[in-house]
C-alpha cells in the first residue's frame, strides 16, 4: 500500500483539476468543482525546519518561495502572486545563485519556520468531563481508560476533572487533604459570569495568575495541575467516584445535563487559559435530558429523533440544542480551545447536535457501543500515546490562503472556523466556512485534512497579460505538541488551460480519487444545509453531464461510448457513493450519519476513498492474496475475504473454509498451510487497525452467518434473488432491488450520448 506521503508529495495537496479552466463558464462546464484537499501539518521527513523568520511581500504578504523570481546582483525578489518587486534585507547580503536560502530551492515548496516561543512554552491542558449516569460495568470500563490516559500524559501537561449527571461536579484536585467539589444545577443555562463567580475565578477573586508559569499559589492550580503532581489524587478520586446516585423513576431516562457540564468546562478554561492550547475531552454515555442542549425528554415513551423527524421538522429539541452548541463553538473558538467527543452508548447521545462544536474547534470524535469496546478503548489510548503511534495533536492553529489574481476562495469544508476576514480573494458564493481568507483551527493533527473550494473570476485587465501559471500559498501558524510556535508555508503552482475548446488538457489533469471525495463532501454538506435536496438525483445528473462532456462517443450510439483512463473509475466511485452511508441515511441514526460525515470531512483523500468505495482482498489456497472485485461474485466457498470499509474491517470465511475451521483442521500438523491461510487476513486486518484513528470495528464472520451482512451490504449486487443468469456454485446472492453496477453503467452510457 502506498503511504499517504507518496501520493500527496511533500506539499500534501491534491486537486480535483491539475489544469485549471480560464473562465467561470468553462469552470461550470467541468461539473466537478475546482477544489484542493490540503493536510496543513502532515509530517514528512523532507520538510526543512528553518530557524529564522520568513520574508514577506510588502503588497500581498506572500512568503518568499521557490517560484519567486530573484535578481541576485540587484538583491531583489519578485512575488509570483502580485508581481511586486521586494528588496532583500541586509542580512541576505551574501545571497547568490550558489548560496541560496532553503526556501528558494525547488524541492522545498513546503518549509516550516520555527517562530520565537516564550522561554517557558505553554503546556497542553486536558480537562476530562465524565458522564456518571452509567451502569456500574460501563463506569468500571471508563475509569480504567481514564487511569491509563493519565498515566500516559506528559508530566508537564495540566489536567482537570469534571463529572456530571443530574448536576455538574467540578473537582478541586489541588487540595489533597480533603476532596472538595463545586456543584452546579443541571437544569438552567448559566452565564459565563455565574460560572466564574461560583468557581471563585471572577476577575476580582483571582490570585495573581500562577497559570502557565511557576504554578504555585495561583488560584487556577486548584482545578488544573501538572499530571506528575496529581496522578495520585486523580486515581484516588476515580476510585471513590460512583455512578450518579440521583433516583430515576420507572419509565424515565436518567437526568443528564451534558450541556451545562460543557458550558462550565469551557468557562473554567476560558478564565484560566485563554488563547493557549487546551482540550475538553467529553466522555458521554447517553442523551442529554435536561438543561441546555437537551435532545430528548426524560420520558422513555418519547423516542430519540430520527432522520424522518428531522426532515419533517418534528424533532422539537433539535434546533434549540444546535443553537446552544453553535454558541458554545463561538466561545471555544474565541478562547482557542478544542472539544473532543467520545460517545459510547447503544442509543443516540446527541452527536448530531454537537457536530457543530466538535467540527468548528477541530476536535476528535469517536462513536462506540460501549466504553468496554475496542473502538473506544484503543482510540482513547491513541490520543495520549507518543512516538510512532502519536496523532501529533497540535493547538491553536490559523490557516491563511493567498492566491493569484484571478482566483477567489469560496470556503472550506472541514474542521475549522471562518475568521470572517474578507479579502480581495473571498468569493461571493460561499461553500462551508467562507467569506474569509483565514480560518481558525483550535485543534489539528497530522491527519487533519481540509477541502478548499475555488472560484475563477478573471478581470478585464488580466485577459491581456496571460500568465501560464497560477499560484496558491497556504500559511499555517500553530503550536506543536512540544508547545513551540511554528509557521508552515506551502506554495504550489498549477497551469491554466490554453483554450476553452481544448478539453484534452483538462482531462489529463483530472484526479478522479480527489474528485470523488470532494463530491462526497459537497453532497453531505448540501444534504445538511438544503431542504428537499435530492442527493441521488443531483449525483446522477452531475455524472451524466461529466460523461457527455468528457466521454468519446458518436451521438445516440451507446455502444461507442468510452472514457479516458483518467475518468474510467469515476462512475464506479459515484455508484458506490450513491449507495454509501453518506447518501443513504435510511438505515442509520442522525448520530451515526453526523459521525460518518465528520470523519469524511477531516480525513485524507486515500482514507476517504475507502469510506466511499471499500477495498476487498481475497485469500485462497490457489493464489497469493490479491485485490478482488467489490462484487457478490467474489464470494466463494473456498475463499476468505478481507473487506476494509474504513469504519469496520470484516474477515469473511467462505462456507467450506468455515466448516474446516470448525472441525479444527488448522490444529493438525499436516494442515499447516490451512492454519497460515486462516491467519493471513487477521495479520493484514491488524495492520489496517494499527494505523487508523478512530480504531475501526473488527467483524469476523462466516458465509450465511448473521454478521455476513457487514460484507454483503457493501458489495455490488450483480447476483440478486431475481437475477436471470446462473449463480456460480458456492457463491452468494443479495436480497435487494438495487441496480447493479453493470445496469447503472448501461443507463449512464445511454443518457450521456443522447443528443
Amino acid at each position: 500500500m502506498a503511504t499517504p506521503s507518496d501520493v500527496d508529495g511533500i506539499d500534501a495537496v491534491r486537486m480535483t483539476w491539475n489544469v485549471w479552466p480560464r473562465s467561470k463558464l468553462d469552470a461550470s462546464k467541468c461539473v466537478v468543482p475546482i477544489a484542493a484537499s490540503i493536510s496543513p501539518i502532515r509530517s514528512s521527513p523532507d520538510i526543512p525546519i528553518l530557524p529564522y523568520l520568513p520574508l514577506r511581500c510588502k503588497t500581498c504578504d506572500c512568503t518568499l518561495n521557490p517560484y519567486s523570481r530573484v535578481d541576485f546582483p540587484a538583491k531583489i525578489w519578485i512575488c509570483p502572486l502580485c508581481f511586486q518587486r521586494n528588496h532583500f534585507p541586509p542580512h541576505y547580503a551574501a545571497i547568490s545563485e550558489t548560496n541560496m536560502p532553503a526556501e528558494l530551492y525547488p524541492q522545498f515548496s513546503t518549509v516550516e519556520y520555527a517562530l520565537p516561543t516564550a522561554a517557558d512554552p505553554p503546556r497542553p491542558v486536558f480537562l476530562f468531563v465524565l458522564d456518571t449516569c452509567l451502569i456500574d460495568e460501563e463506569m468500571d470500563f471508563v475509569k480504567s481508560a481514564l487511569r491509563r490516559a493519565v498515566g500516559l500524559l506528559p508530566d508537564h501537561a495540566l489536567v482537570g476533572f469534571v463529572s456530571y449527571g443530574t448536576q455538574v461536579h467540578v473537582h478541586e484536585i489541588g487540595f489533597t487533604d480533603m476532596s472538595r467539589v463545586y456543584i452546579f444545577r443541571g437544569t438552567k443555562e448559566l452565564s459565563q459570569e455565574q460560572i466564574l463567580d461560583q468557581l471563585g475565578l471572577a476577575v476580582g477573586q483571582r490570585a495573581p495568575k500562577g497559570g502557565q508559569t511557576g504554578f504555585g499559589s495561583g488560584i487556577d492550580s486548584r482545578f488544573l495541575l501538572p499530571a506528575s503532581e496529581c496522578e495520585y489524587t486523580l486515581n484516588s478520586l476515580l476510585d471513590e467516584l460512583q455512578t450518579d446516585q440521583w433516583p430515576v423513576e420507572a419509565g424515565n431516562r436518567a437526568s443528564r445535563c451534558t450541556g451545562v457540564a460543557l458550558s462550565v468546562a469551557a468557562g473554567m478554561l476560558g478564565a484560566c487559559f485563554p488563547g493557549t492550547g487546551a482540550r475538553i475531552i467529553a466522555l458521554v454515555g447517553g442523551p442529554c435530558t435536561e438543561g441546555p442542549g437537551t435532545i430528548v425528554s426524560k420520558d422513555l415513551s418519547e423516542p430519540a429523533r430520527s432522520h424522518k423527524d428531522l426532515d419533517k421538522d418534528a424533532a422539537r429539541h433539535f434546533k434549540k440544542a444546535v443553537k446552544f452548541y453553535e454558541n458554545l463553538a463561538k466561545q471555544l473558538v474565541g478562547q482557542g480551545h478544542v472539544l473532543d467527543l467520545f460517545a459510547s452508548a447503544l442509543d443516540q447521545v446527541g452527536v448530531a447536535e454537537m457536530k457543530v462544536v466538535v467540527e468548528r474547534t477541530g476536535g476528535l470524535v469517536v462513536l462506540a457501543e460501549s466504553f468496554g469496546h475496542s473502538v473506544f478503548r484503543d482510540s482513547f489510548k491513541r490520543i495520549f500515546e507518543g512516538g510512532e503511534q502519536s496523532l501529533g495533536l497540535s493547538f491553536n492553529g490559523t490557516l491563511e490562503i493567498l492566491c493569484s489574481k484571478d482566483i477567489k476562495i469560496q470556503g472550506i469544508i472541514g474542521p475549522c472556523t471562518s475568521l470572517e476576514k474578507k479579502g480581495a480573494s473571498s468569493a461571493d458564493i460561499v461553500i462551508g466556512q467562507g467569506n474569509t481568507t483565514s480560518w481558525k483551527m483550535c485543534g489539528l493533527d497530522k491527519s487533519t485534512c481540509l477541502t478548499v473550494f475555488f472560484d475563477i473570476s478573471p478581470s478585464e485587465r488580466s485577459q491581456g497579460t496571460l500568465n501560464q501559471q497560477l499560484y496558491l500559498q497556504f500559511l499555517t501558524n500553530y503550536q506543536n505538541p512540544e508547545g513551540q510556535m511554528r509557521l508552515r508555508v506551502t506554495t504550489i503552482t498549477r497551469r491554466w488551460a490554453d483554450s476553452s475548446a481544448n478539453s484534452e488538457e483538462l482531462v489529463e489533469g483530472f484526479d478522479q480519487e480527489t474528485s470523488a471525495v470532494v463530491m462526497a463532501r459537497l453532497i453531505s454538506l448540501k444534504m445538511e444545509m438544503e431542504e428537499e435536496f435530492d442527493a441521488t438525483r443531483w449525483l446522477d445528473r452531475s455524472l451524466i453531464r461529466i460523461c457527455s462532456r468528457f466521454g468519446d462517443y458518436r451521438k445516440d450510439d451507446p455502444s461507442t461510448f468510452t472514457l479516458n483512463p483518467n475518468f474510467s473509475i469515476f462512475p464506479q466511485f459515484m455508484f458506490n457513493l450513491r449507495r454509501s452511508q453518506f447518501v443513504q441515511v435510511f438505515n442509520n441514526s442522525p448520530d451515526e450519519t453526523a459521525y460518518f460525515r465528520m470523519l469524511l470531512n477531516r480525513e485524507s483523500i486515500s482514507n476517504s476513498v475507502v469510506m466511499i468505495q471499500p477495498s476487498l482482498i481475497s485469500y485462497s489456497f490457489s493464489s497469493p492474496p490479491a485485490p478482488a472485485l467489490l462484487d457478490v461474485t467474489s464470494i466463494s466457498a473456498d475463499r476468505i475475504l478481507l473487506l476494509d470499509a474504513y469504519f469496520s474491517v470484516v474477515i469473511f470465511h467462505g462456507m467450506t473454509i468455515a466448516q474446516w475451521r470448525n472441525m479444527g483442521y488448522q490444529n493438525l500438523p499436516d494442515h499447516q498451510a490451512f492454519a497460515q491461510l486462516l491467519q493471513a487476513p487477521h495479520d493484514d486486518a491488524q495492520m489496517i487497525i494499527t494505523d487508523r484513528f478512530p480504531v475501526p470495528r473488527l467483524v469476523v464472520c462466516d458465509q450465511h452467518g448473521s454478521q455476513a451482512r457487514f460484507l454483503l451490504a457493501k458489495l455490488n449486487p450483480s447476483a440478486t434473488y431475481n437475477s436471470t443468469h446462473e449463480v456460480a456454485a458456492g457463491s452468494d446472492v443479495i436480497f435487494t432491488d438495487d441496480v447493479s453496477l453493470q445496469v447503472f453503467f448501461e443507463h449512464l452510457q445511454r443518457l450521456a450520448v443522447q443528443s
